[in-house]
């Protein structure tokens, strides 16, 4: 008995930390920015630990962050539409420079379905 009375008590070294941290630790993670290795020795926590915040928490991290299908479409047709107008002023400026200095760069320099584009804008341009 008392040799037990002696001996001390094994404390816990577990740090404690943010719920925020925890969440940003895996999504460095589950991004591929760092290894659980890295981290791990990085943010001095156990791998064991992380392990066990990347399946308590993968989920609640990943939810959070999730669009529904129908905002993500909407966003990528819009995302769409606005490279599209983009796309169809550089081709107007590319066939106006075409038309006024003479030169047909676009078919030497672009892909060839963007360099016949380009044509069909210059004829409907001297329309």
């Amino acid at each position: 008995m008392e040799n037990q009375k002696n001996q001390t008590c094994r404390k816990k070294n577990g740090k404690e930390v943010s719920f925020d941290f925890k969440l940003f630790v895996i999504d460095e993670i589950n991004n591929g920015r760092i290894s659980l290795n890295f981290a791990s020795k990085k943010y001095d926590i156990s791998r064991s630990t992380i392990d066990y915040w990347l399946k308590k928490l993968s989920n609640y991290a990943s939810k959070s962050k999730v669009m529904s299908k129908n905002d993500e479409l909407k966003r990528l047709r819009e995302r769409i539409e606005e490279l599209e107008f983009v796309k169809d002023f550089q081709q107007d400026m590319i066939a106006e420079f075409e038309k006024i200095t003479g030169e047909e760069l676009s078919k030497k320099y672009l892909p060839e379905s963007l360099a016949q584009e380009i044509q069909k804008k210059k004829r409907k341009l001297t329309k």
